[in-house]
């Protein structure tokens, strides 16, 4: 950090995002923001929450069970986590995430977690302006991101503890909205509340415009960051649609210096790519199975629901149908016992539901009948196509086809992040180039200490586009993205 001054101005936001918020639509500022985040979910909001002088410390006194990190705390006593060498504290950390920073920021958070600990996070936050970096967080949804287009009674997968962001528990949230948490878990609809709160709560409304939908991001142009040193800013322009209640959809136009991309990844649900996949009987979205229920469409007496797929939304799928007595053929490419099922990972202490689809997987499949009415696995099946007259043609393992006739069809085969207002759709910042991006598979090339585009400076992409997938996860990134960001308004002159 830049000595015998303040670590980061206080500027206000430039006028146009003062303008988009008040409705001044159409206007065009080239003045740029120090920071503008696309995506309002989870990692928007806590990266927020850290640019807006929310600074994490550890408690004095306080031991980390971690006695290496524990050591390497007690070396630098009164200095922020966020001005300390996030390689050095994070090294010889491990846990269920590829992410140094997210299992350091973590572990401060929920010393024990995964042992089934409940020691209290070592972390303590300190308000502190001077830290402050001028953002604009821009989403479609209000804050909370794809949490409020999630079925609002369903059962988040993870601990309700560790959908939380920092300093603020979900199970105290919760009991001060007087509700339990089942099985240690929240509801979607709790979590998209939580987070809606949250942002009020902390007192960060001003940075963010709901509403807003990006179209465009371009950068190239640049600046001298001061006219003795060559050193050039990277400028980028971020364009799109802002709707509000007031008025429909209008552009507007803003520039910055760093673009942060959190987005996720629930933009473009993944297809199979085969003939008859857009027949109105297909869908991609398990809200197409309710409506059709409601209506009256499916019943328990129609032809079998198809479900294809081996994920967590596919299982939900499969209990939605089952609540209802609709009957299902369940569909999908692996074999039950395959280690990389997400079945094979969770705990059955704490999601008897989904082991109990895993079970009927296993136990009522085409090769070996079983005691579930009503449902039949298709294991190690690939679709090949739909016909019109509602028949799905498979082929199994062994080459043979079959044919099923289906009511309606669910493809929940997961999703692709949508970043098609990036030049090239983004795919020249994926680890493979040559590859479709991916959160799992190829997720954005970024560097692990600073969440920042390893091919383009300014450009920093967290949660899931940057591999983090669980929400306990993301905040590590906000971490790195906050402590790079605050460190480069450190170096602007006065």
């Amino acid at each position: 950090m830049a000595h015998g001054r303040s670590a980061v101005s206080t500027k206000p936001l430039p006028a146009a995002a003062m303008n988009l918020r008040k409705g001044h639509l159409g206007t065009s500022s080239s003045e740029p923001l120090p920071v503008i985040v696309i995506g309002n979910g989870p990692s928007g909001i806590c990266l927020s929450y850290l640019l807006s002088g929310y600074t994490p410390y550890v408690k004095p006194g306080t031991i980390h069970p971690h006695p290496l990190l524990q050591r390497k705390l007690t070396e630098a006593p009164g200095v922020s986590i966020l001005d300390q060498d996030l390689d050095y504290l994070s090294e010889g950390l491990e846990g269920r995430c590829q992410s140094p920073v997210a299992l350091l920021f973590d572990a401060l958070q929920r010393p024990d977690t995964d042992i089934g600990g409940d020691v209290e996070s070592v972390l303590t936050w300190k308000k502190q302006k001077e830290r402050m970096v001028p953002h604009l967080v821009l989403g479609r949804n209000p804050p909370g991101g794809a949490w409020h287009s999630i079925e609002g009674s369903m059962v988040t997968l993870s601990h309700g503890q560790w959908m939380g962001l920092p300093d603020l528990q979900v199970k105290d949230w919760m009991l001060k909205k007087r509700r339990g948490l089942r099985n240690s878990r929240a509801t979607a609809g709790d979590i998209a509340h939580y987070y809606t709160d949250y942002v009020a709560k902390k007192g960060l409304k001003e940075n963010f415009l709901s509403g807003a939908v990006v179209t465009a991001v371009e950068w190239g142009q640049t600046e001298p960051i001061n006219s003795g040193v060559q050193e050039f800013n990277p400028l980028f322009q971020v364009s799109g649609l802002l709707t509000t209640k007031d008025q429909g959809p209008h552009p507007f136009s803003l520039y910055a210096h760093n673009v942060v991309l959190a987005t996720g990844t629930s933009d473009s649900r993944a297809r199979l790519d085969i003939p008859g996949e857009d027949l109105p009987f297909v869908h991609h979205e398990l809200s197409a199975l309710e409506v059709a229920t409601r209506a009256g469409v499916v019943t328990p007496a129609s032809d079998p629901v198809l479900i294809v797929g081996a994920g967590l939304s596919a299982a939900d799928a499969v209990l939605f149908a089952r609540h209802y007595n609709l009957p299902v053929i369940h569909a999908f490419r692996r074999a039950v016992d395959d280690p990389g099922l997400v079945f094979n990972q969770l705990p059955k202490m704490l999601y008897p539901e989904y082991h109990k689809v895993h079970q009927m997987m296993r136990e009522q499949s085409i090769l070996l009948p079983g005691p579930y009415e009503g449902y039949l696995s298709l294991p190690q099946h690939q679709l090949l196509l739909f016909k019109e007259d509602h028949q799905a043609v498979f082929q199994d393992t062994w080459g043979g086809q079959k044919v099923f006739g289906v009511s309606l069809v669910l493809v929940l085969i997961g999703s692709h992040p949508d970043l098609s207002f990036l030049p090239g759709g983004g795919a020249h910042l994926a680890m493979d180039p040559s590859k479709p991006l991916s959160a799992k598979r190829n997720p954005i090339d970024v560097d692990p200490f600073t969440y920042q585009s390893t091919h383009q400076e300014g450009l920093y992409a967290m949660g899931p586009l940057a591999g983090d997938n669980f929400v306990r996860f993301v905040q590590g990134g906000a971490l790195a993205v906050a402590s790079s960001l605050q460190r480069k308004e450190a170096r602007k002159p006065p």
